[in-house]
């Protein structure tokens, strides 16, 4: 349980920078969602402060308990993850062309997003009980342990939440011990599938994406239509931006879903470069903190932890904004404590919980 000498190792410089990271991302979402006619709150507005306020209870409860305590029911947890997923694919709320929620009182609840904590902390159990460099049936075990949810999420079919699944197993397994061989290895595999998985399991909004990235204009007013926007929104910008509230993009609706994938263009036209610098600065420190407290784990299983939380983390921020600046096909990937969803919010806000967690309590037994 918690201790409270514990509290004086928390890490609140990282706790201060997502919460800074969270408020941006309120403000981005008021100025893309406020309508100048109406004085009461947008209802997404109002959603994401509720996320954050229910994603710190959970924050809370998983520095609560021992890291070590997750990890050892992770199999269970695992388990019930799965069921969820399942129980979305047949029974979960449809909603454009789509099932990936599960449907409650009070909000949406989409299990896909608190896959890559679950996966996390699976793997760092599996990994964290062998000794030495894992053989090709440990690789196996933790790769099928990652390709079901994977495949589950991908039938959704939410394509970008299934791929950052894939960074959790690398990061994990490399830090295992996984030779760079077997990594080249894995990469060629990915490259000679690529066709068949082109031809068989991408479905033709999905191939759309991917073709119209590398010349938007062939579909200027479909497939390529999100990517334009996203360029011109990043570009409009300039060094200082136009204002809180001014953008043309954002508040226009011009850019498509401006507060969720494209939360970062929306940043980028009104705040400029110099918000992009401090939208920047402050993920570049929360990842650092992040590899520190790896570092200073007292032990394999919670270096492996917080790798897997930060590898996934990191993914979706670098994606999220290559995609925003049009550099990269667009997916439904999140920007981690800026995009609108709550329950992003909540299973980001949870893994970072556990990064916490593990560097508090590097002096314990």
């Amino acid at each position: 349980m918690f201790e409270r000498r514990l509290y004086y190792h928390i890490d609140w410089a990282l706790v201060i920078a997502m919460l800074a990271l969270c408020a941006l991302g309120i403000v981005m979402i008021y100025s893309t969602r406020s309508d100048p006619t109406r004085t009461v709150l947008h209802p997404m507005y109002v959603t994401q402060i509720y996320a954050i306020v229910i994603g710190l209870g959970v924050m809370v409860f998983m520095l609560t308990l021992d890291y070590r305590t997750f990890t050892d029911k992770s199999h269970l947890i695992y388990i019930g993850l799965l069921a969820m997923l399942l129980y979305v694919i047949f029974f979960g709320m449809a909603q454009m062309g789509a099932r990936r929620w599960i449907p409650l009182r009070m909000f949406n609840l989409q299990p896909s997003e608190f896959a890559k904590v679950v996966v996390a902390l699976v793997l760092a159990k599996f990994f964290g009980e062998n000794r030495g460099s894992p053989t090709w049936m440990d690789l196996g075990i933790g790769g099928a342990l990652t390709l079901v949810p994977l495949a589950l999420i991908a039938k959704e079919p939410d394509l970008g939440t299934a791929l950052t699944l894939v960074p959790v197993f690398l990061a994990v397994a490399y830090l295992a011990g996984m030779p760079m061989r077997i990594l080249g290895l894995l990469c060629l595999c990915l490259v000679l599938a690529a066709p068949v998985a082109w031809k068989f399991a991408l479905k033709d909004y999905q191939k759309s994406r991917i073709s119209t990235f590398w010349d938007p204009s062939q579909d200027a007013k479909g497939a390529g239509y999100q990517q334009i926007q996203a360029r011109i929104t990043v570009g409009s910008g300039g060094l200082t931006g136009k204002g809180f509230k001014k953008g043309t993009q954002g508040q226009l609706n011009f850019l498509p879903v401006a507060h969720n994938d494209f939360i970062f263009s929306v940043l980028a036209e009104e705040q400029g470069f110099a918000g992009v610098l401090v939208a920047l600065g402050l993920y570049l420190f929360v990842i650092l903190r992040a590899l520190e407290a790896a570092r200073l784990a007292k032990d394999r299983l919670g270096s492996y932890l917080v790798l897997g939380v930060l590898a996934s983390f990191a993914f979706q921020v670098v994606y999220n904004i290559t995609m925003s600046a049009g550099l990269a096909p667009v997916k439904g990937i999140t920007l981690p404590f800026m995009s609108y969803g709550g329950s992003s919010m909540i299973a980001t806000l949870a893994g970072f919980g556990l990064v916490l967690n593990v560097r508090m309590r590097r002096f314990t037994n």
